[in-house]
């Protein structure tokens, strides 16, 4: 990262310190990222990096925010105006995968907040980004059920768990070949098992 933050406002400080967090979370295990190495990879001291977090959790919290809003923007976006509920389905999840290609390193840091033991504000603030991303799930398979797209019978909060579940294992799978990028090219088909599985009536 090649970052003059001389001129930089809080706000932006605090905004460069993310994204150093998630470059360095995908090269590194994120639970081994220390402030020493976030500050040497934004070329600052550690004083300067903890005039705007008072603390190692601070940064991760902010991080998580940063990851939620922007993967939730996505999503959004990417179902926005479109008619079938199924075909908005995979729309974001193929935003989704496209995410996590542009930043490897967040699922890394979502697996290692989840596997924590204590409850930390990021942890809970990646519960809460499941949470509201099942909700939008719900909604669309209700919709989908409604039109007569999807089964009537079809167990929405088994379909959601399965969705948010079939791009987890997308992500391990990459992150066992180390190639992230895989993921393009085996999730239309994931999607297209998906689809079977929920009862799609085209």
């Amino acid at each position: 990262m090649d970052i003059h933050t001389k001129h930089l406002s809080a706000d932006e400080r605090r905004a460069v310190t993310v994204e150093a967090v998630v470059e360095l979370a995908a090269l590194q295990n994120p639970s081994e990222i220390t402030t020493s190495a976030i500050a040497k990879h934004m070329k600052l001291t550690q004083g300067a990096l903890f005039r705007h977090f008072p603390t190692k959790d601070a940064i991760w919290q902010a991080v998580m925010a940063w990851v939620a809003e922007r993967l939730l923007t996505r999503i959004d976006q990417a179902s926005a105006g479109i008619d079938s509920p199924l075909a908005a389905m995979e729309a974001m999840f193929m935003s989704h995968v496209e995410f996590v290609v542009a930043h490897p390193g967040v699922p890394r840091m979502m697996l290692s907040e989840l596997q924590r033991a204590e409850p930390t504000p990021a942890k809970r603030m990646v519960q809460t980004l499941i949470q509201r991303y099942g909700e939008r799930l719900h909604v669309l398979i209700e919709q989908g059920k409604a039109c007569g797209e999807l089964s009537a019978t079809l167990d929405t909060e088994a379909a959601v768990t399965l969705f948010i579940g079939s791009i987890q294992g997308l992500v391990m799978q990459s992150l066992l070949a180390g190639d992230v990028h895989q993921m393009r090219h085996i999730a239309p088909r994931v999607f297209s098992i998906y689809q079977c599985g929920i009862g799609y009536r085209p």
